[in-house]
């Protein structure tokens, strides 16, 4: 629990003044059945009606101590729990955004914000009741059974009798309970993956009419979640029949005994009622607990799923980086005999054996069938993989030497799968560069083919995006893309498939703000038209993760007979088109 410190250290006035003041609440709580006794058994007893005005003003005082003093207890609680997870929410979504690949992998995206969110709820709401019972629960239980033996020792060895039985109950229900909480977690996870990836890719679900079997496939996760949430909360419902019963049957036994010593003249009347008082408050004590020990238990199973966050090695760091002040200034890229595998254990290789070199400026194409690599062997270049074996190197630096930031600072990356984020065209251009100049902005997406489109809507670069910009096109989207990736003036740009949704003209013009406005920055172009990529300075084929071609089109056209197969197809299918 030392790693939970920290988050308690900055509150640390709050996570003591809250128990403080329920402490306050309590000790008011032990003193009012006693002055009411004292009213019955002298006030009452003897008509003196002053006697009762004063007992009565003094409890009048307590009840006002104990409503500020509940007041400030419940607010300092809430500020501390509140502030606790809150700390603890922002290191946990910290630590993901440090994540790999491959640690993202190992959880699924509705896991996580499961994790992020309802766990760290749960822990919250276990703080929260801790803090407000922790002290009071006890406090009352300690101060009720003193006043008890104080008051009739005979009297309270029944409740001596309850407690040890009690507390056998409430530990079998937690012992019970707990797995139970860790599988309803895993339970929820999958229901939010489920919802998450259905509100993704509701346009695909429409287009296929898959809607019934959207809902189906919800409904039994839903169930699921629903049967495992009942059995997880049976146990819960159980303890507060069973804590009645014992009050109950306990509170019976005291006025039955304590019935027959007033009878026998060894009791007061008003001693009685403070007693059975006692009794109610230290029973209601141990159901505080028997509370706060269910939550904790619900609370523990989230901990749990928490720490696997927490506890997780990042496997791709730059803690033994040799040069980590060392900035991209050229972008020559080399591989040297890389291989690499999405397998711990290197099994499977998606590459093997790659070894080219990218001069400054050049453009490099990479052509090949689907699944031989492409996208895999460009990943390596930022470092969102490291290679199994081989070397890869940036200016003569191996990727591993460069701090994550500078390297990747360096690099401009449209992905296959293009991703717009929440917010107008010009916040989202503004991730390539945040200081850029409007004029600068326009620039740039001029250069990209996206200013043309953007200007002709009525809040242009203000327009709204909407979430992962679904009022755009997928060509608008590819160019918008495209100018958030030239507006970071990187050294190396790497395009995979990125103009697959554009038409060949302006994927033309676009191919001429490589070779003029990037003339300087190395080019990786993916593509799966050769018309894409035939002018590169060089062109990859790739096949089964190996290079089975390298060189210019028209010398690839000489010695490569894939590429001529792939060449002579897609030239084939456009005579088709065109006729």
């Amino acid at each position: 629990m030392k790693q939970y410190a920290k988050y308690a250290k900055p509150y640390m006035s709050a996570f003591i003044i809250g128990p403080c003041l329920m402490l306050t609440e309590v000790f008011g709580e032990i003193m009012l059945p006693k002055l009411m006794s004292m009213i019955i058994n002298n006030g009452v007893a003897n008509r003196d009606s002053g006697y009762i005005l004063r007992i009565g003003l003094c409890m009048v005082a307590i009840v006002a101590v104990m409503a500020v003093s509940g007041i400030g207890g419940a607010y300092f609680s809430a500020k501390a729990s509140i502030s606790f997870t809150s700390d603890m929410r922002q290191d946990l979504f910290d630590k993901v955004q440090k994540f790999s690949f491959k640690n993202i992998d190992q959880f699924s995206t509705g896991s996580l914000v499961t994790r992020l969110t309802n766990d760290v709820q749960q822990v919250q709401q276990v703080l929260m009741l801790g803090l407000r019972l922790a002290l009071r629960a006890p406090g009352m239980l300690i101060g009720a059974l003193i006043m008890a033996f104080f008051m009739n020792a005979r009297l309270a060895v029944i409740i001596l009798i309850v407690i040890p039985v009690l507390s056998l109950i409430i530990a079998g229900i937690m012992m019970t309970a707990y797995p139970r909480f860790g599988v309803m977690q895993t339970k929820l996870d999958k229901m939010n993956s489920g919802i998450q990836e259905a509100l993704t890719n509701v346009r695909v679900i429409k287009s296929f009419v898959r809607e019934d079997y959207e809902k189906e496939k919800f409904r039994t996760a839903n169930e699921d979640l629903q049967n495992t949430s009942l059995k997880a909360m049976n146990i819960v419902i159980a303890t507060m029949p069973v804590m009645m019963l014992a009050m109950n049957i306990t509170t019976i036994a005291v006025v039955w005994y304590g019935g027959n010593l007033i009878i026998g003249g060894s009791m007061k009347v008003g001693d009685l009622t403070a007693f059975t008082t006692y009794i109610v408050q230290i029973l209601m004590s141990l159901m505080m607990l028997s509370m706060v020990f269910l939550q904790f238990a619900r609370a523990m199973a989230s901990v749990t799923r928490i720490n696997e966050v927490i506890h997780t090695d990042i496997d791709l760091t730059d803690d033994d980086a040799k040069c980590k002040d060392r900035q991209v200034t050229e972008g020559r890229v080399e591989f040297r005999d890389v291989a690499f595998s999405y397998q711990e254990n290197g099994e499977d290789k998606v590459l093997e054996h790659i070894s080219f070199t990218a001069e400054p400026g050049q453009i490099i194409g990479i052509i090949g069938s689907t699944g031989s690599g492409k996208t895999s062997l460009v990943q390596l270049i930022p470092r969102l993989y490291d290679a199994t074996e081989g070397e890869v190197l940036v200016d003569g630096i191996n990727v591993r030497d460069y701090s994550l930031e500078h390297l990747r600072d360096r690099v401009g990356m449209v992905l296959q799968k293009n991703v717009l984020f929440s917010g107008t065209i010009e916040e989202n251009l503004r991730w390539g560069k945040e200081d850029a100049s409007m004029e600068e902005i326009r620039q740039i997406a001029d250069a990209a083919q996206a200013d043309s489109f953007v200007s002709s809507f009525q809040n242009g670069y203000d327009t709204d995006m909407g979430q992962g910009g679904v009022n755009v096109s997928g060509g608008q989207k590819q160019r918008l893309c495209i100018a958030r990736a030239l507006l970071k003036h990187p050294k190396i740009l790497i395009l995979d498939d990125s103009t697959s949704a554009v038409d060949t003209a302006t994927e033309a013009k676009i191919r001429e703000c490589f070779r003029t406005t990037l003339k300087d920055t190395t080019k990786f172009i993916i593509a799966q038209r050769i018309g894409s990529v035939e002018e590169a300075d060089q062109i990859l084929v790739l096949d089964d993760g190996r290079i089975i071609g390298m060189g210019s089109h028209e010398e690839l056209m000489k010695s490569c007979e894939a590429y001529q197969e792939i060449y002579y197809s897609q030239r084939e299918k456009t005579a088709e088109v065109s006729a």
